[in-house]
C-alpha cells in the first residue's frame, strides 16, 4: 500500500518532522511518501493564501492518483481541498480534521480542538460545523503559533499544545483534545515521545489519524468496498460535460 502525505505548504522545512511522526504507526507493508507544494505562497495562516494553495493541492492530488498512490491525505486540518480532490480522483482523499473529529468518541465522550492561531481557530470551528461534529465539541483554542516559527522550537511549541489542551480540558469538561495543526501536532508527538510529563493528557494527532483511515479507505478500495457515492455532492464533473472534465483535467495537470 502506497499512501501520499502531501504537506500543502510550498517549502520542503516540515517534511521530516512529519515522516518521523508517521512512520513508527504504519501497517506492516504501508509506505508513505511525504510530498510538499513547489507554490508561492509557502503557507495558509491567512485565508487568501489558502485559496491559492487549494489549487495546488488538486493537482497533487491528481498526480498522486497517476503516480499509483492507493490513498492521497491533505496534511492540513483546514481540510483545504479535501471535496475538491474527492471530486477530481478516485483513489481516497483524507482531511486530517474530519477524520480526527469523526473518530473522537473511542476517546473519549465530549472534546476539544486546539489549532496553531487565532484566525485558524475560527476556520477550524467552522469546520466542526460544517461536518455536523459540534455537539460533543466543548471549545475550539489555539496555542498562538504560526507555522514559519514552529520548525524553529518544536518542543516549546509541544509544552505550549501541552499546556493549553490542559488548561481547556479543565475549564470545559472536555476528556480529550484534537490538536488541529498538523505541525503542532508532529511537533507535540515527537517531543512527547522523549518528555514523559507531556502524556498525561488525551490527544487526538490528526497526522496519525489521516494515515490511519487512509489506510483503512485503500483497504476497503482494493477489495471494491470504497464505494464513494457519484450522485451528489461527489458527482464527476465528466458525468455531465465530458468535454469540460477534459478541459479541467488538462489545468490540473499541465507544467
Amino acid at each position: 500500500m502506497r499512501i501520499c502525505f502531501l504537506n500543502p505548504f510550498g517549502t520542503p522545512a516540515y517534511d521530516q518532522l512529519i515522516q518521523d511522526v508517521l512512520t513508527p504507526s504504519l501497517q506492516s507493508g504501508t509506505e508513505v511518501e511525504v510530498r510538499h507544494l513547489d507554490i508561492v505562497p509557502e503557507n495558509m495562516d491567512y485565508f487568501a493564501a489558502k485559496h491559492l494553495v487549494e489549487v495546488g493541492i488538486m493537482k497533487a492530488a491528481v498526480q498522486a492518483e497517476k503516480d499509483g498512490f492507493d490513498a492521497f491525505v491533505i496534511g492540513c486540518c483546514y481540510d483545504p481541498g479535501l471535496t475538491q480532490c474527492r471530486e477530481l480522483v478516485n483513489i481516497p482523499v483524507v482531511g486530517p480534521l474530519e477524520a480526527s473529529i469523526m473518530n473522537t468518541r473511542p476517546f473519549g465522550h465530549r472534546y476539544a480542538v486546539v489549532t496553531d492561531h487565532h484566525k485558524a481557530a475560527t476556520e477550524i470551528a467552522d469546520r466542526v460545523r460544517i461536518y455536523g461534529q459540534e455537539q460533543n465539541c466543548k471549545a475550539v483554542s489555539h496555542v498562538g503559533w504560526f507555522i514559519y516559527d514552529m520548525i524553529k522550537d518544536p518542543a516549546v511549541v509541544a509544552k505550549d499544545a501541552y499546556d493549553t489542551s490542559l488548561r481547556i480540558m479543565k475549564e470545559t469538561g472536555a476528556e480529550t483534545v484534537v490538536i488541529a495543526c498538523t505541525i503542532v501536532s508532529a511537533c507535540y508527538e515527537i517531543t512527547a515521545a522523549k518528555d514523559e510529563s507531556l502524556r498525561g493528557i488525551s490527544v487526538i494527532d490528526p497526522n496519525i489519524i489521516a494515515v490511519k483511515q487512509a489506510e483503512m479507505l485503500a483497504s476497503l478500495n482494493a477489495v471494491g468496498q470504497y464505494r464513494i457515492a457519484r450522485t451528489g455532492y461527489y458527482q464527476q464533473l465528466a458525468t455531465h460535460s465530458p468535454e469540460q472534465a477534459e478541459e479541467l483535467y488538462a489545468l490540473l495537470t499541465e507544467k
